[in-house]
């Protein structure tokens, strides 16, 4: 069995998926789609219905379409469980992202946030922007 590669996407990169369908993030989603497996956990789910849901991407995406899109990523994607919490980040909301990377054995977080990519690699995790992502031999 060939082993797959594990990433974890910020919620920005998703949304950015969504919005801006041949944008660098779009082109990151669906690189990291094709090489591996998508983690998330309940809560990093949770912040990205949270986001989608909001009146300002009505002009940009229905709320149908925004609907469908997690579902897709949630029919693609592995929840993962978090028994150990890490406290980081300078922006603590962004821990969440650093919990599943390591709780779920990621190779990359792939993210657009300095507060996250200053923290590059955690815990053997690389934490790359999207551009730097779509690099990667």
């Amino acid at each position: 069995m060939i082993e797959q590669s594990l990433w974890v996407l910020d919620t920005n990169v998703l949304v950015s998926r969504l919005l801006v369908l041949h944008g660098v993030a779009a082109k990151a989603v669906d690189h990291a789609l094709a090489r591996g497996i998508l983690l998330f956990s309940e809560e990093t789910l949770d912040e990205l219905v949270e986001v989608l849901g909001r009146p300002k991407f009505d002009p940009y995406v229905t709320q149908d379409e925004r609907r469908k899109f997690v579902e897709l990523l949630g029919g693609v994607a592995r929840v993962v469980n978090i028994p150990r919490r890490f406290s980081a980040c300078r922006d603590p909301r962004d821990d969440k992202f650093l919990d599943v990377a390591v709780n779920g054995g990621a190779t990359a977080i792939i993210t657009g946030d300095r507060a996250l990519l200053e923290l590059d690699p955690f815990h053997g995790v690389r934490i790359v922007s999207p551009g730097d992502f779509l690099a990667w031999p």
